[in-house]
């Protein structure tokens, strides 16, 4: 299709020179082409695109605002306008610009922290600092610039040397230390040495950014514009998206973005070391990586793939993330590096016995055989969990999507097919405003019983589509928090292939990611921005902060289109309100809940305040809270009825002998014995569905 469009459009893709330019200038027309014929609701190239897209770069280029003073923002942003002008005709003058000023002030700022770390910092006087990079200014000038970084370091210090202290005093209270305890001079030295040689190691990464890799960083900030999806990957970036955390790679399973000058979790893959260590949580931004024991390394500003490749490695060796989560709060997160374990990706099942027999299963992500080479498909893995828990008298089905990051479409339909006997269960509609409904075609009914889906911010996609079209047809009670909200659908356009003959001098161009079509619930409503909001919402934690696809920069709106002819379910009735009037006392009275109510109450209240002393009585007062707080939530987890949970005997033979499978079946057993949503799911099929 792309390439068609390079070939007919109205761009003429030539070169005026064979030099690295004429390449750049071949590349961004094609770019621009590909985007405003190809995406799903292109964009008119003008000032107000322009203004948008200087935005994005700016943020980019020095979010934190640690290079850059007022009076560099005041010369740049003469071209806010004029970025639309120089795409259609292939220049970048004002990224060359942006460019030059950059590496000047990067270079500038080496001086800075070298100078600042040399010196002990007084921890007696009572300042703060501001960690969020969107409501920082502009520093006046280098004198405000300078200060800027004093506190910058004087924080990074504090945090060291604070974990340090905190080290010293188990080591020196347990019985057989021997180590004589160094004194808080020593410490605080130690402290400043250690950010010295993380600065050290981050400015020679600095070198070594190229100018292609700045501005790869200012097509995409033009390519977002469109949407957060829409992206250009350069010839190396798209190897490295190929293999990232599939399996062929030995890491730690998550997937991360750039945003906000941050490296950020964007998903943890279903499987993986990260998911099995079960700590690390989409939206920590990672702030250091440190191979085992060894000192840390910073990765604030480093390029995605810079900070990619530290924390890949073999199999068997440990990395220690310094992330921030989103309360502000600051932990270490130790991973052992794995491949994926493939079977803590397909679906899993089974009983909880509370006086009437409710099957659980659990499915991680709709995944499919694509290449067909006689893997598995989640919508027949379902199934067959189905028919097991079926034969072994089920009354009852919880289907957890929660954490489920979507997948195959196909699956997802099928498995809605599962649950009704025929009918759409999706809409699919393309740029040129062709939709297209997905239906169920198969008659038969594998389970009709009652069934609950639960969901979580972290559904989405094929997640979102499964629990709309139930909620829709009114088969199911959805339980959780509301889903992530993403409803567009992306594909990958290789430059290469789509650019004609005459220009095989200049490649290779890498590819371009477009969203192409968007996802429509039958009723009508996309599931892009709203996701889809439970019948019944569960106090979570994390549903206090602000989080999913409405958070991201320029994403496509909510719309609606004409619903699709479908029949509601009519061999069992719902009644919605009286569900969630029942399950209302329940969760008023469930002191667990009461205790994630409050977490998630002071996470939201924490992640507003984004200043931290510098202080150090203060600041150790603060973490003092911090950590309290969390114990006690840890607390309320481990006073959780115990749910009587057991596997099916065909599952427990399949594993049997084997050490490893047993360990995490027993990790999935005690998981879901104390599970406090999966309690309240199994009450409203008890109590409340007829």
């Amino acid at each position: 299709m792309l390439a068609v469009i390079l070939l007919t459009g109205s761009f003429i893709l030539y070169s005026k020179n064979d030099s690295p330019e004429g390449k750049n200038e071949i590349l961004i027309k094609a770019l621009m082409q590909g985007l405003n014929s190809a995406h799903y609701k292109p964009e008119k190239v003008d000032d107000n695109f322009s203004k948008k897209a200087f935005k994005l770069y700016l943020d980019r280029l020095d979010f934190n605002k640690k290079f850059l003073i007022e009076s560099d923002v005041a010369m740049l942003r003469q071209y806010e306008t004029q970025l639309d002008d120089q795409l259609r005709a292939g220049s970048f003058d004002f990224f060359d610009i942006a460019s030059d000023l950059i590496e000047k002030r990067t270079k500038e700022s080496e001086a800075y922290y070298k100078e600042i770390l040399a010196k002990p910092f007084d921890y007696t006087k009572d300042e703060t600092i501001e960690l969020d990079g969107k409501k920082l200014q502009f520093a006046k000038d280098k004198n405000e610039l300078k200060e800027a970084w004093r506190k910058q370091l004087k924080y990074q210090t504090l945090v060291r040397l604070a974990e340090m202290q905190k080290q010293q005093e188990k080591a020196t209270a347990s019985a057989d230390s021997k180590d004589k305890p160094k004194s808080y001079e020593q410490l605080e030295a130690e402290a400043r040495e250690k950010v010295m040689t993380a600065y050290n190691e981050l400015y020679k990464r600095l070198d070594q950014v190229t100018r292609d890799d700045r501005r790869a960083t200012y097509i995409n900030a033009v390519a977002n514009v469109y949407d957060p999806h829409t992206g250009y990957f350069p010839p190396k970036a798209k190897k490295d998206f190929d293999i990232e955390f599939t399996g062929r790679l030995e890491g730690i399973g998550a997937s991360l973005q750039e945003k906000d000058g941050q490296i950020k979790v964007l998903e943890i893959v279903p499987g993986s070391p990260s998911y099995m260590q079960g700590d690390l949580k989409p939206g920590d931004a990672i702030q250091k990586v440190a191979q085992g024991s060894n000192d840390p390394v910073l990765v604030e500003g480093m390029r995605l793939d810079d900070a990619i490749q530290l924390i890949r490695g073999k199999k068997g060796t440990e990395v220690r993330l310094t992330v921030r989560k989103p309360d502000g709060s600051t932990r270490i997160i130790p991973i052992v590096r794995d491949v994926i374990v493939f079977e803590e990706t397909y679906a899993q099942s089974a009983m909880i016995d509370e006086k009437q027999k409710i099957g659980y299963i659990k499915l991680p992500g709709f995944y499919a055989d694509f290449e067909r080479n006689g893997g598995r498909n989640s919508g027949a893995d379902v199934k067959a969990e189905i028919e097991k828990l079926k034969a072994a008298g089920m009354q009852g089905l919880i289907l957890d999507l929660r954490n489920n990051g979507g997948g195959s479409l196909a699956d997802a339909v099928e498995m809605a097919g599962l649950f009704i006997e025929q009918g759409p269960i999706v809409q699919v509609r393309t740029a040129s405003g062709k939709t297209v409904v997905l239906d169920d075609r198969d008659p038969e009914v594998q389970y009709g019983g009652p069934l609950v889906i639960m969901v979580n911010a972290n559904s989405a996609s094929a997640s979102e589509i499964l629990a709309a079209a139930m909620q829709d047809y009114k088969r199911a009670v959805i339980v959780g928090t509301p889903t992530f909200g993403k409803g567009t659908v992306q594909q990958f356009f290789e430059l290469d292939e789509a650019l004609p003959s005459q220009f095989d001098p200049y490649k290779p161009f890498g590819a371009l990611k477009l969203t192409i079509q968007k996802f429509y619930r039958i009723n009508g409503g996309t599931t892009q921005l709203r996701g889809v909001t439970p019948d019944v919402i569960l106090p979570d934690a994390y549903s206090f902060l602000e989080f999913g696809e409405k958070e991201q920069e320029y994403p496509l709106a909510f719309d609606e289109i004409s619903p699709a002819r479908y029949k509601a379910w009519t061999k069992s009735r719902l009644n919605i309100p009286a569900i969630q009037a029942n399950s209302k006392s329940r969760i008023s009275s469930n002191q667990s809940f009461k205790v994630i109510k409050e977490s998630g109450e002071r996470l939201k209240k924490q992640s507003d305040i984004t200043t931290r002393s510098l202080h150090m009585a203060k600041y150790l007062a603060e973490e003092t809270k911090s950590e309290a707080a969390n114990k006690r939530m840890e607390d309320a987890q481990k006073n959780v009825p115990v749910l009587n949970v057991s596997r099916m005997k065909t599952d427990l033979q399949a594993i049997a002998g084997d050490t490893a499978k047993l360990a995490r079946n027993k990790d999935f057993m005690k998981s879901l014995q104390k599970d406090v949503y999966v309690e309240e799911a199994v009450a409203i099929i008890k109590n409340d569905i007829k």
